[in-house]
C-alpha cells in the first residue's frame, strides 16, 4: 500500500513504467491492466468528462481572515453529509462516479485540499498534517455554522489521515462517522522510504490530457477509465514553458511533512468517538494496534477486492453501497441518529 498516490504515470514511449516500491507493487504495475494499442480512436476514448454529469454543483468557499478558498463539489440534497477527502496528489473529484451512486440518498460534498484541484491558499505547499485538518475544519464550519447536519467524514489515504485527525479533533459538531479508504500506519510509514524514488520515477509531463489520462489507468494508480476521465484532469495543470501537461501537485516539495500525516494513526484512529469502518483493497495490511482493535470490535473492516489503492474510483458503486450501509446500519439520518419514536442528536 502506497501512503499516497504516487504512483507512475508514464508517457507512451517511455516502456513499462516501473512498479511502485513495496508490498503491492503489482496492484500498481501495468501487467495488472492488459494492454491497449495506440490508435486515434484512444484519444475519444480517453477524453476528459465535466464534473457536472456526477457533481450537482460547484462550490467556492472563503475562508474568512484568510486568503484561503477552497473547491467544493457538491451532490445531493437530502440525508446526512457524506464529506469527502481525497489521497495526496488526487482532488475532490476522485468521488465523483461514487457521489453519482450515493446522491439519492445522502448529500455528498467533496473538497479539494490546499494544493489540489481548483483550491487556492497562501501557501499551497504546507501539507502539514495540522495544517490539512484546519483547513477541512474551516470549510465544515463556513459551510454549515454552528449546527451542522450530520456528517460522515470519508478520507482516502492521505485524505484518511486528515479525516482521522478532524474527527480526533472533536471540534465537528454533529459527525457521527468515519470512513477510511486504504490506509494503515504500519504499511504507510513503511512505505515513506520508497516515496522519492517512486515521485522521480514518473513520468513528468504529458503532450495532452488524453495521454495523462490513458497512462493513469495502463500504468498508474486508476483501474476505472471513466472515472479517470472525471478525475485526471483536475490534477494536472498546463506548463506554458514546456508546452505540456505536468502534477498540479508537486509532492516531492511536501516530503518533510510526510511522516507526520501517517505517525500514531492507528491509536488515534481508534481513539475517535464516532462509528468506524476501515476499506482495504488487499489482505494482511492491520498493524497490531489495529489488529487487537478489531479483535475488540472498536470499527467494521471491509477488504474491497479486484480494486487497487484507488476504491472510490475503481469500483465506485461497490465503495457507494458500503458508505450508504455504514449509515442505514448505523440509523445515521440528516440531523443524526435516529431511533424508532425518538430522534437523538449527538453533540461532539
Amino acid at each position: 500500500m502506497e501512503p499516497a498516490p504516487l504512483s507512475s504515470l508514464q508517457e507512451e514511449g517511455e516502456g513499462e513504467p516501473a512498479a511502485a516500491a513495496g508490498e503491492d507493487s503489482s496492484a500498481f504495475s501495468a501487467a495488472t491492466v492488459p494492454p491497449r494499442p495506440a490508435t486515434h480512436h484512444s484519444l475519444h476514448k480517453y477524453a476528459p468528462l465535466d464534473w457536472s454529469a456526477y457533481f450537482d454543483e460547484e462550490r467556492r468557499v472563503a475562508i474568512p481572515d484568510t486568503d484561503d478558498v477552497f473547491n467544493v463539489y457538491t451532490a445531493g440534497s437530502e440525508g446526512p453529509v457524506v464529506f469527502c477527502l481525497h489521497g495526496g496528489g488526487y482532488s475532490g473529484l476522485s468521488f465523483a462516479l461514487a457521489a453519482s451512486h450515493m446522491k439519492d440518498k445522502a448529500r455528498v460534498v467533496a473538497m479539494d485540499l490546499r494544493g489540489h484541484g481548483k483550491s487556492t491558499t497562501s501557501n499551497d505547499l504546507d501539507l502539514s498534517i495540522e495544517t490539512l485538518t484546519n483547513d477541512v475544519i474551516a470549510v465544515i464550519r463556513k459551510m454549515y455554522g454552528a449546527s451542522p447536519p450530520a456528517i460522515i467524514l470519508v478520507g482516502h489515504s492521505m485524505g484518511g489521515s486528515v479525516a482521522v485527525h478532524v474527527a480526533a479533533r472533536k471540534e465537528i459538531r454533529n459527525l457521527h462517522g468515519l470512513v477510511v479508504i486504504d490506509v494503515v500506519e504500519g504499511t504507510a510509514m513503511a512505505s515513506l522510504v520508497h516515496m522519492q524514488k517512486i515521485l522521480s520515477n514518473r513520468a513528468q509531463h504529458f503532450p495532452s490530457i488524453e495521454k495523462a489520462i490513458e497512462w493513469s489507468v495502463k500504468g498508474g494508480p486508476l483501474r476505472n477509465i471513466e472515472s479517470a476521465r472525471v478525475s485526471i484532469p483536475s490534477t494536472l495543470k498546463y506548463d506554458e514553458s514546456r508546452e505540456c501537461y505536468t502534477y498540479r501537485t508537486p509532492l516531492e516539495q511536501t516530503e518533510k511533512y510526510w511522516k507526520r500525516w501517517y505517525e500514531g494513526l492507528s491509536d488515534k484512529f481508534l481513539s475517535c468517538p464516532v462509528q468506524k469502518i476501515l476499506l482495504l483493497a488487499g489482505t494482511d495490511r492491520l498493524d497490531r494496534a489495529l489488529t487487537i482493535g478489531q479483535m475488540q470490535g472498536k470499527f467494521q473492516m471491509v477488504v474491497v477486492r479486484h480494486t487497487g489503492h484507488a476504491i472510490q474510483e475503481d469500483v465506485p458503486e461497490e465503495f457507494a453501497s458500503h458508505i450508504l450501509n455504514f449509515i442505514s446500519r448505523n440509523k445515521i439520518g440528516p440531523n443524526g441518529v435516529e431511533i424508532p419514536g425518538l430522534i437523538k442528536k449527538w453533540g461532539h
